[in-house]
């Protein structure tokens, strides 16, 4: 096997020296040691915020709430929707015609509304109303 130049094994930079050791690169750090009490209260309040959302969909799939109040809204449910999944959510958008949008406006699949500027939000009610 030819050796690479500069490269030593085990370590990230090639310089040499001891450097950072490849199991820790990992890119995933550890998750935070909590007590079984601060567990509880995360597990309740991630439990909380699905609800909150499946709830948000539900009204928007029922039509008692229009994507334009979502979008506006500053609720932090809606903040936290991925924009595919809102979309997925109206009557008459399943998942082929979602990317569609999204594609025709120039947003990412992991986008959530939070992150939509203003003219990405008039696009896809422009779009939608069409």
């Amino acid at each position: 096997m030819p050796a690479q130049r500069g490269i030593r094994a085990g370590t990230r930079d090639g310089a040499g020296s001891p450097g950072v050791p490849l199991a820790n690169l990992t890119g995933m750090a550890t998750p935070p040691s909590l007590s079984p009490e601060q567990r509880a209260a995360a597990l309740e309040k991630a439990a909380k915020a699905r609800a909150e959302r499946a709830e948000l969909k539900g009204r928007l799939k029922n039509g008692s709430i229009t994507l334009a109040q979502v979008l506006d809204s500053a609720d932090p449910a809606a903040a936290k929707l991925k924009v595919v999944t809102l979309l997925e959510s109206l009557p008459g958008v399943g998942k082929v015609k979602a990317r569609r949008i999204m594609g025709e406006v120039g947003i990412a699949e992991n986008r959530r509304v939070q992150g939509l500027g203003a003219q990405q939000k008039q696009a896809i009610l422009d779009l939608l109303a069409s």
